[in-house]
């Protein structure tokens, strides 16, 4: 679908040099009935700029290819009115960019969940004045031993302590087993004193963009649903909130800022040798997740039972939530998981609602080094 809105603006603005063509040939194009005077044909060539300009910003997904698109059709429309034997065809070309245009706009606004996220974000990462220590073998020292193991197998020991990460992540995700996969863009900023979580997820359901807005902030979730920032699906918020966003954010920080695991918020007991339960308190939450490793000192799972499903903000269920690892990925010195699935086991068996790929993780923005 975004490859056939860059080909149409292309397209588009391609045809438009066609009027700018008959106005300094008129003998050209004899397609063209009507004469086109050198300003018209100006105003066409303009227009072909705009168009080609939209899809190249398009292309490269940048946000704001619409204002030039919006421009383009306006200037479009007056130029086929004014030439309507010739050209009033375009006008359907017009009429279905005003869809896709529309909802960039919208996505944009300044009530818009992406601005909402933006300015979160924005207010969450501080400039911190003093310098970031590193993680020390001393300071892990009181961690189970596999965690401890662990801490090296991601290259945390050595490294500043997290402050914050940032992650961008592209995937899918689905309601409910059997349900189609629906492809996913995601942005995610968290901090880590005080704990906090901001997880944008964008998709397109039937060409309408659709987002989901996880937060956890000051020990409040809440978790909402809107189709092109008009209109809410989904909103929920309170106490099981609280308790389910706070396992996300303890699976993040197992899982994208193991560093963090030197928090004394966590509590640790040990199971096996390669199996520990970790209990995270948070502003009067208090949640737990059981962690699988490897003997390479790799995670292999995160398991917890005090996360709830819910697929419309007003029923919940509690079911075992787990996010198996399937493979590893390095950067910066840092290992972190590069692919991971998201999976409820439900009665009927395990359903895997979700699967993520990291793009790209950025540690201690704006922070003292």
């Amino acid at each position: 679908m975004s490859f056939i809105l860059t080909l149409t603006l292309l397209l588009h603005g391609a045809i438009h040099i066609l009027g700018f063509v008959k106005s300094v040939r008129p003998n050209t194009l004899p397609m063209l009935r009507a004469p086109i005077s050198r300003v018209h044909g100006a105003l066409w060539l303009v227009t072909a700029t705009l168009f080609t300009t939209a899809a190249a910003m398009h292309a490269v997904a940048k946000p704001y290819w619409f204002y030039a698109a919006a421009l383009g059709v306006v200037l479009s429309q007056y130029g086929i009115v004014r030439s309507w034997k010739d050209a009033r065809f375009g006008t359907l070309v017009n009429v279905a960019l005003l869809f896709p245009i529309a909802f960039s706009g919208l996505t944009h606004a300044p009530w818009s969940t992406q601005l909402q996220y933006q300015r979160e974000s924005t207010r969450l990462v501080t400039v911190k004045p003093s310098i970031v220590p590193n993680v020390s073998e001393e300071s892990i020292r009181h961690l189970p031993t596999i965690v401890q193991r662990y801490l090296h197998f991601v290259g945390a020991v050595g490294k500043h302590m997290v402050l914050n990460y940032a992650v961008e992540f592209r995937g899918a995700l689905r309601s409910n087993p059997g349900d189609d996969w629906m492809d996913v863009v995601v942005h995610q900023q968290s901090t880590t004193s005080p704990p906090a979580r901001l997880f944008l997820v964008e998709a397109r359901m039937f060409g309408v963009p659709v987002t989901a807005y996880h937060r956890l902030v000051d020990g409040n979730a809440s978790f909402s649903v809107s189709a092109a920032s008009l209109f809410n699906i989904a909103h929920a918020e309170g106490a099981i909130m609280n308790a389910s966003e706070s396992v996300t954010l303890l699976n993040d920080m197992v899982l994208l800022a193991p560093a963090t695991l030197v928090d004394t918020n966590i509590t640790w007991q040990q199971i096996d040798s390669l199996t520990v339960r970790a209990m995270f308190k948070h502003a009067g939450t208090t949640v737990s997740a059981t962690l699988y490793f490897s003997n390479t000192g790799a995670l292999r799972t995160f398991v917890s039972e005090d996360r709830y499903r819910t697929t419309d903000g007003k029923t919940y269920e509690r079911y075992p939530w787990h996010t198996p690892i399937s493979a590893w990925t390095e950067a910066g010195g840092r290992r972190f998981p590069k692919s991971a699935s998201a999976v409820w086991s439900l009665p009927e068996g395990d359903f895997e609602y979700g699967k993520l790929e990291v793009i790209s993780i950025n540690y201690n923005r704006n922070s003292a080094r």
